[in-house]
């Protein structure tokens, strides 16, 4: 297969998403797709993937021009996407999500699709449990069920839209592995959109930058670095240096907290956080630190234990009443548990409000919107609805939408899917948090960012919180040993 995409426009009122783009695509290569966040990159892709209309421009598919009215159309032509957000039904059971939108029929061959499913899953290296729901599995494990998916409905291109984010680095190298042998053992082209420049440097063949939703140029990979931050940027980004802070009392104090569900069970937690601090967990997913995070938020009951901020005891208080307290969760479903497809920004900074009147007073409402997208530097408008937002505009949304004073922020992935200096933006708004007292603790794949970022890190393993480590004292390399339950 060849694919071209020639002159492609779309516009989001003002907003220029994509502003004539043309690109080529060869059997048997990974690309890279590059740009900072709302440079354009995935609302190109979702027009390639047949998930939104072009407003003008063609696609190409070995020399014939195909209009893609639905991602299930493009399927059929061999186009298929595997999204930022995984696209499936949580409730549902995993062989159920396989076999959705590909069997008609009433009655559903549900022993051949596990039998497929097995050997796809196998072939790649996937290690997925059948008889789970999907609302148990983890992000890395729902993007390698999307991923089969996509092959067993007769994918020839496959566009990965930050695939490593939220994944950890033994389902990454599965991941990449598999790549590879699309590619270069099946002849798929492969498109990996990514600001992980050195996972592009090490997978791909050829790399396209976007910038301000305008095609700058192409370079072959590997190649500088520094080239792609230029083109990316137009310049390189300066390096921030981590400030130091004087920490404060105990703000989050977690005594022998034991938290269960059907597949884990994590026992004996206990550790503290001071007012100030911020604290990582690392570990692979299914570890239990997203248990210890869903308990301080009050998403899940422990069955024993105590846990209290500013010294209150808050053990197996719901959702809503820990938010009451100054509490705040950032997920890392963005549109999943974070947003709501649908609902525009003004509406989002009325639902987030501490206080609700009988009526919404829409004016002044509109009037805080605007102040917080100049604050928070987010591409939109006050009636741009969330799913509109590229995936970092998305995240700056959900930062927008915390509250001015806060006790504690917990937070997964909090820079999944962001450029260099998107990141950078979002780490200064949690230093002046920290100014603030506000305790941080925070749950990352990226060792590098755990390392460089925290003041403490809590390692779990299998269950298992094994340890906790000074930031400044540790290594990516004994992270990795206490994560794979060695000393």
């Amino acid at each position: 297969m060849r694919v071209e995409i020639k002159d492609i426009r779309k516009y989001f009122g003002p907003v220029k998403a994509n502003d004539g783009i043309t690109l080529a695509l060869e059997e048997g290569h990974i690309y890279g797709l590059l740009g900072e966040n709302g440079a354009g990159k995935s609302t190109l892709m979702k027009i390639l993937s047949g998930y939104q209309p072009p407003d003008s421009g063609e696609i190409l598919l070995d020399g014939e021009p195909h209009t893609f009215d639905s991602p299930k159309s493009a399927l059929i032509s061999g186009v298929g996407m595997l999204y930022q957000e995984p696209h499936d039904m949580p409730p549902f059971h995993i062989v159920d999500n396989y076999l959705l939108g590909r069997d008609k029929k009433v009655r559903l061959n549900y022993r051949a699709a596990e039998a497929e499913l097995k050997e796809l899953s196998a072939r790649y290296g996937f290690d997925i449990d059948l008889q789970a729901r999907v609302d148990s599995l983890s992000l890395g494990e729902r993007q390698q069920l999307e991923l089969v998916r996509l092959l067993a409905g007769g994918a020839e291109l496959l566009i990965l839209d930050e695939p490593t984010t939220g994944i950890s680095a033994e389902q990454k190298d599965v991941l990449f592995d598999s790549m590879r042998k699309l590619a270069h053992e099946e002849g798929k082209i492969l498109v990996l959109v990514s600001h992980k420049l050195e996972e592009v440097q090490e997978l791909c063949n050829h790399a396209f930058i976007l910038r301000r939703g305008k095609y700058v140029g192409e370079l072959d990979v590997p190649c500088s670095t520094h080239d792609l931050v230029k083109l990316m940027f137009g310049e390189v980004p300066p390096r921030t240096e981590r400030p130091s802070f004087k920490l404060g009392q105990t703000m989050l104090d977690v005594r022998d907290v034991t938290i269960s569900t059907y597949r884990l069970t994590v026992r004996n937690l206990n550790l503290k956080v001071q007012s100030g601090e911020v604290f990582g967990l690392a570990g692979l997913e299914g570890s239990g630190q997203h248990l210890l995070m869903h308990a301080c938020a009050g998403l899940v009951r422990s069955e024993r234990g105590q846990i209290f901020l500013d010294g209150e005891d808050i053990t197996n208080w719901s959702y809503h009443k820990t938010r009451l307290e100054d509490v705040a969760y950032i997920a890392a479903g963005r549109l999943e548990e974070g947003l709501v497809s649908g609902l525009s920004l003004t509406e989002h900074m009325v639902l987030a409000q501490k206080k609700h009147s009988f009526f919404v007073d829409w004016a002044d409402s509109e009037k805080v919107t605007k102040q917080r997208i100049k604050q928070y530097q987010i591409v939109g408008r006050p009636d741009s609805t969330a799913d509109e937002l590229s995936g970092g505009n998305q995240q700056r949304l959900l930062f927008g939408l915390l509250w001015e004073k806060l006790k504690l922020i917990l937070m997964e992935h909090p820079t999944r899917g962001l450029d260099v200096r998107s990141t950078n933006y979002i780490w200064n708004l949690l230093h002046q948090r920290r100014q603030d007292g506000t305790a941080i603790l925070f749950i990352s794949p990226d060792l590098d960012e755990i390392i460089e970022r925290s003041d403490r890190i809590a390692v779990f393993s299998g269950g298992v919180m094994s340890r906790i480590v000074d930031a400044k004292t540790t290594s990516v390399d004994e992270l990795g040993y206490l994560i794979g339950g060695q000393q």
